[in-house]
C-alpha cells in the first residue's frame, strides 16, 4: 500500500472524527442557549401577564360575549 494513500486515509478519518466531536459540542451549546432563551421568554411573559390586567368579557349585548379579542 502506498504511504501517501495511507496518510491521506488517516488524515481524512481524523478530520471526520474531529468534525463529529465539534458538531456535538456545537449542538450542546445551541441547546443550552435555546433553554436560556425559553426561560427568559417565560419570565418576560409571566411579568407582562401580571402587569397588564385582562378586561372581562361582556355579559350582555351582541359584542364581546363570545370571544375576548383583547390583544
Amino acid at each position: 500500500m502506498d504511504v501517501a494513500l495511507s496518510n491521506a486515509i488517516i488524515q481524512t478519518a481524523t478530520h471526520m472524527a474531529s468534525a463529529r466531536n465539534s458538531d456535538a459540542v456545537n449542538i450542546a451549546v445551541l441547546k443550552k442557549a435555546l433553554d436560556m432563551q425559553e426561560t427568559t421568554a417565560a419570565a418576560m411573559l409571566g411579568a407582562m401577564a401580571q402587569s397588564l390586567p385582562q378586561p372581562q368579557l361582556a355579559t350582555s349585548g351582541t359584542l364581546g360575549t363570545q370571544l375576548n379579542t383583547y390583544a
